[in-house]
């Protein structure tokens, strides 16, 4: 086959790098929530779950849960406490099941199956994954809110990292999306710092909740939109 002139070469390379920057900027959001979403949690859990595993220690477990008993205040306390109730009985379970009723009942069914089947669902692979590891909750000092299940990983961050994602990828063709991202997020990250202000969880705990929700979530995302991203309707398979 004979070869182009340098023009013509050039001319292919550039078209080349346009039909891939083009790409690139169609797929972004894919891409971010492909490497967010899946790729860099399943990762994070899958180095922490090896370590438990192993039974080898976590250097920054201890450590962190000192520093935090060392700054404990009663007002804190009381705090923390609230915050870990709305992390799980006071809020997100009942705001679980009224999210996906409301759905249901707006006729908005793929909504709901994808918020049921998410939210459902992560609680019962954190009762499943927590006697696998079958891991011991610290005992650095008596907690002034105890719990006497496993510890790996956090239900109260499963719980409230995947609500945090239900609601962000259903939120996200709107308006609220960042209304949203900002009133999750940090309800996520305080949900989290209780439980360890309690001393009830180490932080792996939580980071390996954190995990294994937004993996679970974004994939049931992805099978029941089958593909179909939040903000357009842009699919995979296209």
């Amino acid at each position: 086959m004979p070869e182009g002139t340098p023009d013509e070469d050039r001319g292919r390379f550039d078209d080349a790098i346009a039909a891939i920057a083009a790409f690139v900027r169609r797929r972004a959001w894919m891409v971010v929530l492909l490497f967010v979403g899946l790729l860099l949690p399943m990762w994070g859990f899958a180095e922490l779950a090896d370590e438990i595993h192993e039974n080898e220690a976590i250097p920054f477990d201890d450590a962190i849960l000192h520093w935090l008993y060392d700054r404990s205040h009663p007002t804190l306390d009381r705090f923390f406490v609230t915050v870990t109730q709305l992390g799980y009985t006071w809020f997100v379970v009942p705001f679980d099941i009224l999210l996906t009723v409301g759905l249901a009942t707006a006729r908005r069914y793929r909504e709901a199956i994808f918020a049921g089947v998410a939210l459902a669902g992560s609680g019962l692979l954190n009762m499943g994954t927590k006697l696998l590891f079958a891991r011991a909750r610290p005992a650095l000092w008596e907690s002034i809110a105890p719990e006497h299940n496993y510890s790996f990983p956090s239900g109260h961050a499963m719980g409230s990292m995947t609500l945090a994602w239900v609601l962000v990828l259903l939120a996200w063709p709107t308006r609220a999306r960042w209304w949203v991202v900002g009133v999750a997020g940090p309800f996520v990250f305080l949900v989290g710092m209780s439980r360890l202000y309690l001393g009830v969880h180490y932080p792996s705990d939580i980071l390996a909740g954190w995990a294994a929700a937004s993996l679970w979530t974004v994939s049931v995302y992805l099978v029941v939109f089958r593909g179909r991203l939040p903000w357009g309707r842009t699919r995979l398979a296209s």
